[in-house]
């Protein structure tokens, strides 16, 4: 079954006419018929959320953009996981729930207008609001008992103002998403969460550098996982693969596992292919090749933290160019972001073990070219009571700027760790770390091990 959204559109079509309703209505029909296409042809379509089914192809034509109105009180609660733990947020700007066979493909845009976003959380964050203030932060406050004390990353979970992001697949199973261009969202931008067989292909994605926790694409606790010829640009983590965060994280114990990421670019951001932070089941069996980060913060990003529980195991990365990187190599045990040294968390004296603490293992990375190193060529750091362990580096090589004022401190978010006293390759609770074929060029000390 096909429909037109133009076939469905009663009445004139000027450039405010909001088509939630008809969006609804054509969505709905298709539901009830057992799926179907709904295109979008060219044009400027402003809407409210909407929710696809099983079934369902949202074909997205050249010319067409998805424009979502960016006002809070719309975006009514709905279940989801919101930086790392199931709680109830504000509902996504495309949000399928327990769908099968569902797609997004096409030439077209999906547009969250993200900048009054943005503006709300940096107005709140500047008068220092720290607890839910409006009726919709109030209620997602009551639906979300215990929020205080669940952890975050720093996206604002205390004051509940759960921002939607553009687009979700909450439980999902065979997804495709294909040839868009998604750009502006108000929080995270393609969140998968508990998918089973999920393809990514072409998709192109772009925030401003400095738009708050707009990661990519991000993949949390999914299974058989394909992205490949994406284009990222964001004001976060361009790729990031996650499994729940802390105690919440491991009750639910879905891993992330069996993802191929190829042939992508990042550009900008913090970070180009990330693990992390929230690793609470697990995230293993990871394969990243032929791709390119450039200006990207760190190119591969690793980080968790005490707490955040969870094993990180079998991750390859091959075949990679990194250029004008802070740091293109992260390993961060010691990561900062919603949490302070008051925690207790950062301490560089060994902590008993428990079942939040997080583990790394095999981890081999190859035939990595990495030139304008900023800050520095490279950084890793275990735990002393978790190391890193089965780590090897081959057949690859890293370049400094040791012109750039940027200090080794900026490698990557850390807390509780002296600083390094050169942009070498750090190494700090690593179990017999294996280099071959690696050569440091720049620094006056091209490997420092602690």
């Amino acid at each position: 079954m096909l429909i037109h959204l133009s076939d469905v559109i009663r009445g004139p079509l000027g450039p405010d006419r909001d088509v939630s309703s008809e969006l609804e209505r054509a969505l709905s029909g298709l539901r009830d018929a057992g799926g179907g296409t709904l295109a979008v042809g060219e044009g400027k379509w402003r809407t409210g959320p909407i929710e696809l089914f099983s079934g369902i192809e949202l074909r997205l034509e050249e010319g067409a953009t998805l424009s979502f109105i960016p006002e809070p009180q719309r975006y009514r609660p709905v279940p989801t996981r919101w930086e790392g733990v199931e709680c109830f947020g504000m509902h996504p700007c495309v949000y399928a729930r327990d769908a099968r066979e569902v797609a997004i493909t096409g030439p077209g845009t999906i547009d969250g207008n993200g900048g009054a976003w943005w503006s709300l959380l940096r107005e709140k964050r500047e008068r220092g609001q720290r607890t839910p203030e409006t009726p919709l932060e109030l209620e997602l406050a009551a639906l979300n008992p215990g929020y205080l004390a669940q952890p975050g990353g720093g996206g604002g979970r205390e004051m509940q103002f759960l921002r939607p992001p553009l687009v979700q697949f909450f439980n999902c199973r065979d997804v495709r998403i294909e040839g868009v261009t998604l750009v502006n969202s108000p929080f995270w931008t393609l969140h998968p969460v508990y998918c089973d067989g999920l393809a990514v292909r072409g998709v192109r994605i772009r925030n401003p550098h400095d738009a708050p926790n707009t990661d990519g694409i991000d993949i949390d606790s999914c299974v058989k996982v394909l992205i490949e010829r994406c284009r990222v640009a964001v004001g976060d983590d361009g790729i990031a693969l996650k499994s729940g965060s802390g105690p919440d994280g491991i009750r639910v114990n879905r891993p992330t596992a069996g993802v191929t990421v190829r042939d992508c670019e990042v550009g900008d951001g913090h970070g180009g292919i990330v693990i992390g932070s929230e690793t609470a089941a697990g995230v293993r069996d990871v394969l990243a090749e032929g791709c390119r980060f450039r200006s990207t913060d760190r190119g591969i990003r690793i980080k968790t933290r005490r707490g955040r529980g969870g094993s990180i195991e079998n991750l390859v990365f091959r075949d990679l160019v990194m250029e004008d990187n802070l740091c293109p190599v992260v390993i961060n045990m010691y990561y900062r972001c919603g949490a302070g040294l008051e925690d207790g968390l950062f301490t560089e004296c060994g902590q008993p073990r428990t079942d939040t603490t997080p583990s790394i293992r095999g981890v081999r990375i190859e035939n990595v070219t990495a030139t304008g190193c900023r800050s520095s060529a490279g950084f890793i750091a275990g735990l002393p009571e978790s190391p890193v362990e089965g780590l090897e580096i081959l057949n690859s090589r890293f370049v400094t700027d040791e012109a750039s004022p940027v200090p080794p401190s900026e490698s990557d978010m850390y807390l509780g760790l002296r600083d390094a006293s050169g942009k070498g390759f750090r190494v700090l609770n690593a179990l017999s770390p294996r280099f071959e074929g690696v050569s440091v060029e720049g620094p006056r000390e091209p490997f420092l091990f602690a």
